[in-house]
């Protein structure tokens, strides 16, 4: 299981909230609401984070908190974001998951005679059935 935690700088505006997530560079969001900006904050270092993890590196290292400071704008604070990986990368991951179906026998036959890929096929068939854009 992976669980992890980061420190996240957050900036009240007119609009709500922005917020930066130091560790992670770029990693920055905002939101309407403290709530909604947490929320935010969350997706968006998971997202930066499940990259990383797709691409074979590692989740880099959070700062302690209290070495994160907030103070370069006015009312700005730092909390803590807590992060599930697991929850997260099982939503938007690019890993494989199986999934068993049942055919007829006849179809299955065909199909292996002919060839089939019934993963790819599967996998086509949803994307098309729900117009997903790739």
């Amino acid at each position: 299981m992976l669980k992890l935690t980061y420190p996240a700088c957050f900036y009240p505006n007119d609009n709500g909230y922005t917020v930066v997530v130091p560790d992670l560079p770029g990693c920055v969001t905002c939101g309407s609401d403290l709530a909604n900006a947490m929320e935010m904050a969350v997706d968006a270092a998971c997202g930066w984070i499940l990259d990383e993890l797709e691409d074979g590196k590692s989740a880099p290292k959070a700062s302690e908190i209290k070495d994160i400071s907030a103070t370069e704008y006015p009312n700005g604070f730092t909390s803590m974001l807590f992060l599930d990986m697991d929850s997260y990368s099982e939503k938007y991951g690019d890993k494989a998951i199986r999934k068993n179906c049942t055919l007829p026998a006849w179809l299955c036959t065909r199909a292996e005679k002919e060839g089939v890929n019934f993963s790819q096929v599967l996998q086509e068939a949803l994307i098309e059935k729900m117009h997903v854009c790739q």
